[in-house]
């Protein structure tokens, strides 16, 4: 089966000004390479995966289309990259990451597996295994790793395990945690579910962070939790942006 990955990169990052003022997170430098270059080498080794669609913002879709020209003349990954502009232009009309989801699938008319990734993450640890994992589970997958700053888990998913890594429930950002199992932004769904990610939407559930519709969707459909094998840096802040210049990449 093949997939495609959908890298979510609308967002307006507050919390970095004045770096992100008028540049998008995920083309900044880190230790050499940017963000989205990071992630796309890292999906490169994933053999089923024959695009990565970029989800940018109206605001800074010159930078992502500057970006994808350089990245054509030295055709440095495997697999199209296509860049979409969801028409967003500030912090106040943004779509949100569930209905930006919806519009990738729609726009580029994906009838195979999703994997979905926020474009402001930093991984140490490669993304094959987790693909593999779903694929074994025949149904939705995510990561999970044990957290235990509350503050941390409540900026997060959070969910509930049972036997065979079954997601028994889902809170995203949760003012009471009900576990230390913390849900970083990385989900894969199959394609025969892509219709329910609409349906979410018009049943109510939440469409501001990708784990939002993860939380409704587990209620009714198995998902499975896989352990991360390493680290990731979420480049939220300055602070955060900071560290990750600093760790073993």
């Amino acid at each position: 089966m093949y997939m495609k990955s959908i890298i979510l990169a609308a967002g307006y990052a507050t919390r970095l000004y004045p770096l992100t003022m008028n540049f998008p997170k995920p083309l900044l430098d880190v230790q050499g390479k940017t963000i989205l270059d990071r992630l796309l080498t890292n999906l490169s080794a994933v053999p089923d995966i024959t695009e990565h669609i970029i989800v940018s913002n109206h605001k800074f879709i010159n930078h992502f289309e500057g970006w994808k020209k350089m990245c054509n003349k030295t055709g440095c990954y495997r697999g199209t990259v296509t860049v979409l502009d969801d028409g967003s232009t500030d912090n106040d009309n943004r779509l949100g990451a569930v209905k930006d989801i919806v519009f990738a699938v729609r726009e580029r008319n994906i009838r195979d597996d999703i994997l979905v990734l926020a474009g402001d993450n930093v991984l140490d640890f490669p993304l094959l295994p987790f693909v593999e994992y779903q694929k074994k589970k025949g149904a939705a997958a995510i990561m999970r790793h044990e957290e235990y700053d509350t503050a941390r888990l409540q900026k997060t998913g959070v969910i509930e395990i049972g036997p065979d890594d079954l997601v028994l429930s889902m809170q995203e950002k949760p003012e009471h945690p009900k576990s230390r199992w913390a849900v970083p932004p990385f989900y894969i769904y199959p394609a025969g579910q892509l219709d329910e990610i609409p349906r979410g939407i018009e049943a109510g559930c939440f469409t501001d962070a990708p784990g939002d519709f993860t939380a409704w969707y587990c209620n009714t459909h198995p998902v499975y939790a896989w352990l991360m094998t390493g680290r990731r840096y979420d480049v939220g802040d300055l602070n955060s942006y900071t560290a990750v210049q600093k760790a073993k990449l």
